[in-house]
């Protein structure tokens, strides 16, 4: 089926076990170079789990910043050991081309400044990782591919959750099929947020709100979970505090009709705790709960198997594992086209919230 097809490569999923599990693969053949990053927006991801995670990766380190906060720059020079010449503005980061420290540049900023800042990365023809969600839109995902290709460099989603392991074993069950044909899926994340901050999150054009921050978490499972991409959605907002979640919906419900007769039903909610993908098969289902979280991901089947596999840090994993895309000139595990895909299914999911009617996805 087209549909199977297009999610696999996008996935890199026809790669086999290549793909699935590329530390395995690997290991036998690792570089001895490591790739410098330069992180673009000093906030708490950057600071609290990629700056640290950087010391624990095999194949890159970290070796440049650009803030535009000066403040912040004698802090991460004394913590991190970054040289004068490695510390840029954003106004000033086009000089990164003539850096030879540099290899890739990491996009950790505002959902909605993303494409602008990855497409200025691109053109300094360093290779671009780009937290999640991608963008705003599928026309600024476009973008930021194009500018890649153009420049000749490699482009990768931060989707931690496609690198670790026991995610992968649900990523591998949709080609083996243990339980038999895949009949619901089941993928909701929320918190239970009583006194919501004003991030940047929460603005419509500068973060999109759950939908955006979490959502692409759910909709990335059922997809990777499926291998297959959705053909319609019907979708609906909830808000029982508009006081607070004044720009951006409390929560999202999405139910999403996959080929095979495959229904999946999908929410982000502020108002509940709740973390789980569940797939329901004709011979018994398997899940993950927590599905998303930076540790302890984890879950069972109706047979009893355990997804147990623990590993010391997912944001390591996965630089690293985009380091030796690089290294090895291979396939990334999540390539910018998957990154777009979700973001069309947000804007199917938004249409069909503000119209009350079921969207067709070409």
């Amino acid at each position: 089926m087209a549909q199977r097809r297009t999610f696999l490569k996008q996935a890199g999923l026809l790669l086999g076990s290549a793909a699935i599990l590329p530390h395995t693969v690997f290991a036998c053949n690792r570089a001895a170079k490591k790739l410098g990053v330069c992180l673009v927006g000093l906030g708490n991801y950057s600071e609290n789990l990629l700056a640290p995670a950087l010391q624990l990766t095999k194949h890159c380190e970290l070796r440049g910043i650009v803030t535009g906060s000066p403040e912040k720059i004698p802090i991460w020079q004394k913590r991190h050991g970054i040289p004068d010449k490695n510390v840029y503005s954003y106004e000033t980061m086009n000089g990164i081309a003539n850096n030879d420290d540099i290899d890739v540049m990491y996009i950790v900023l505002p959902t909605g400044l993303h494409a602008e800042y990855a497409i200025k990365a691109a053109e300094t023809g360093k290779h671009v990782w780009c937290e999640k969600p991608m963008a705003k839109t599928v026309k600024e995902c476009q973008s930021i591919i194009d500018a890649c290709t153009k420049n000749k460099v490699k482009l990768a989603i931060g989707y931690r959750m496609q690198h670790e392991p026991n995610t992968q074993k649900v990523i591998s069950w949709a080609k083996t099929k243990p339980y038999g044909q895949i009949q619901k899926i089941q993928a909701e994340i929320g918190f239970n947020i009583r006194n919501p901050a004003d991030t940047w999150r929460m603005k419509k054009e500068l973060g999109g709100g759950l939908l955006y921050d979490v959502g692409v978490y759910a909709i990335n499972a059922m997809r990777y979970t499926t291998a297959l991409e959705p053909i319609s959605v019907l979708a609906s907002y909830e808000n029982t505090r508009p006081e607070v979640y004044k720009e951006v919906p409390e929560t999202t419900i999405f139910d999403f009709q996959f080929p095979e007769g495959i229904q999946a039903h999908g929410r982000t909610t502020g108002r509940e705790n709740i973390n789980i993908l569940r797939a329901a098969c004709e011979q018994g289902w398997y899940e993950l709960s927590p599905f998303q979280a930076y540790s302890g991901v984890q879950g069972s089947a109706s047979d009893g198997v355990l997804l147990n596999t623990y590993i010391e840090n997912q944001q390591a994993r996965q630089m690293d594992d985009d380091a030796l895309a690089i290294l090895q000139d291979g396939p990334v595990l999540a390539p910018g086209e998957n990154g777009m895909q979700d973001i069309a299914l947000i804007e199917a999911i938004i249409s069909s919230a503000e119209t009350g009617r079921s969207v067709r996805i070409s």
